[in-house]
């Protein structure tokens, strides 16, 4: 059976991971949460490293406030990159491979296509530079890895595009959302499933990937899609806006 430890396990992937967990009997999952475990702090890392041997280290903990991180990008990279940096030391030493959660937002959305695993990233806000800084420390330190790059990420936990539009129909608002960007949005739980398929081959090659649930749609067209499948037509009112934020976003999200 082997060992895996699950970081940021109170985020929307991590939680998909603890619902899915008692499916995989083959895996034995060790959730942490970010106040149980602080990838900050390096040192609380070795230490429950040392009374565990983790097979697998499956990284869901992240900064993800994208407007926050505009502010205070020293957040974003304590977290996103340090924390990430302490992580592949600790799995290094310990002979732990990292499955490790990134994102759309490391390039800068301005090719037609989707982006494939060979095009230069460059991200255009904080958020972007962090994540892709905590991707560049796991390829220079570790040998056994996997990178995963995500886009526009959405189930029934936490705070996301989905659960915003569920939330909003509570007070029948009226939202501007951009029609302008474009992406794939990703149904989180595929992706845990993804994961722990990953875990089960035990494929210790050192590999960079991108998921997605591959339907190309728009934040607007998104909503809308939404609001038909939930039959909130008559609780949300949403415009065609482009939107303006303080951190540039991608225009094009889509990975190949």
């Amino acid at each position: 059976m082997k060992k895996v430890l699950v970081t940021g396990a109170n985020g929307q992937l991590g939680q998909c991971l603890q619902k899915l967990a008692p499916i995989y009997k083959e895996l034995d999952f060790i959730f942490k949460n970010s106040t149980e475990l602080n990838i900050t702090e390096i040192l609380e890392i070795e230490k429950l490293f040392v009374n565990h041997r983790f097979d697998y280290c499956i990284n869901c903990a992240a900064y993800t406030n994208v407007e926050q991180s505009e502010k205070t990008p020293e957040i974003a990279f304590k977290v996103n990159a340090e924390g990430v940096k302490n992580i592949a030391l600790t799995c290094k030493k310990h002979q732990t491979v990292l499955i490790h959660i990134s994102t759309d937002y490391v390039f800068d959305g301005e090719k037609n296509e989707p982006y494939t695993v060979d095009d230069i990233p460059n991200p255009i806000n904080e958020y972007g530079k962090s994540k892709l800084m905590g991707e560049k420390y796991i390829q220079e330190l570790m040998d056994h890895f996997s990178i995963i790059r995500t886009s526009w990420l959405y189930s029934e936990f936490g705070k996301n595009f989905y659960t915003t539009i569920l939330n909003i129909a509570k007070v029948n608002h009226t939202l501007k959302i951009s029609n302008t960007q474009v992406g794939y949005p990703t149904n989180a739980f595929n992706l845990a499933k993804f994961i722990n398929q990953l875990v089960i081959l035990d494929n210790l090659d050192s590999n960079l990937y991108h998921f997605t649930d591959k339907v190309e749609m728009t934040w607007f067209e998104f909503a809308k899609k939404i609001i038909k499948t939930e039959n909130l037509t008559n609780k949300v009112i949403i415009n065609n806006d482009k939107s303006t934020y303080l951190a540039s976003r991608p225009e094009n999200s889509r990975l190949d």
